[in-house]
């Protein structure tokens, strides 16, 4: 048994992506490995690799991309850091979001456009076949059957394993299904806010990964004096890492990926999958949202 001080991400548990992709729950989002806007380098490109790496060490086993992190930076950067990848270390990435410039997003879900997205991710992250790969946002202008088709003839061809969505509802993820299995769902969802419970609990019921990105919010539930704060203070944590362990709590199928460019930050992140939370307190940090 491996010492859980040096490899603590294993103390989120395990989850398995399409049944036999076993990954620790708690992972790592690279996004903010990007300059500002996330738009071009690093500004520190040596502390970046050591996040990736650092990332490994602690027993993450799940790190999420996407071809629009840089664009494509982020990418290149994992593979510079990482490769060639540890046999348990799953590199997710998604594409379909076009970046004009810094903080422009603009979906573009044809299916020409999705080959050549892949075909980018898999020279880019030095990979035969990409294990999950997620439409990064569904594009309004084109019929989800034709999005998601692209993804399944691309998984027909052995270049991606499993197929995974971001920001859906239940009825598109419901629509998705019968195109195509889906094994993940990355949507916003943290303790300040739970829009996205429906989806959540859709994905408990089928078995499907839920990859809540911008995990660490707390909004105004972090003031001196409230639940979450007192909380933290039991267990000698911030509320950050309170709001990660409710997260973990919260569902078997939840996978947080909290991002950082930092490694003391990343160590302060992942040191959260240690922390145990009673029924009585998940029960009233639930009560919160």
């Amino acid at each position: 048994m491996s010492d859980p001080s040096v490899r603590p991400a294993e103390a989120s548990g395990t989850f398995s992506i399409g049944g036999d992709l076993p990954v620790h729950r708690l992972g790592y989002g690279a996004m903010q490995l990007t300059g500002k806007g996330v738009w071009g380098e690093p500004a520190d490109r040596d502390e970046a690799i050591r996040v990736l790496r650092r990332a490994v060490e602690l027993g993450v086993t799940l790190i999420d991309t996407a071809d629009a992190y840089g664009p494509h930076v982020n990418e290149t950067l994992i593979a510079e850091a990482l490769h060639p990848y540890a046999d348990d270390l799953l590199i997710a990435t998604k594409g379909a979001n076009t970046r004009p410039g810094p903080d422009q997003w603009v979906p573009d879900g044809r299916p020409e456009y999705l080959r050549q997205c892949v075909e980018g991710s898999l020279q880019r992250l030095k990979l035969e076949r990409i294990d999950l790969y997620q439409l990064h946002r569904v594009d309004p202008n084109v019929p989800l059957a034709e999005q998601v088709g692209a993804l399944a003839e691309l998984r027909d061809q052995g270049k991606i394993r499993y197929v995974g969505l971001s920001e859906v509802t239940v009825e598109q993820l419901v629509e998705a299904q019968q195109y195509v299995p889906i094994m993940s769902v990355q949507n916003l969802f943290n303790l300040a806010e739970r829009g996205s419970e429906a989806v959540l609990e859709h994905c408990e019921r089928e078995g499907i990964a839920f990859i809540p990105w911008f995990p660490l919010a707390t909004g105004q539930l972090a003031q001196p004096g409230g639940i979450l704060a007192e909380a933290a203070a039991r267990h000698e944590a911030t509320p950050a890492q309170l709001a990660l362990a409710w997260l973990l709590h919260r569902s078997p199928v939840i996978l947080p990926i909290p991002g950082t460019s930092k490694v003391a930050h990343l160590e302060d992140n992942v040191a959260a999958a240690a922390i145990s939370l009673t029924d009585d307190e998940v029960a009233q940090l639930s009560a919160l949202g």
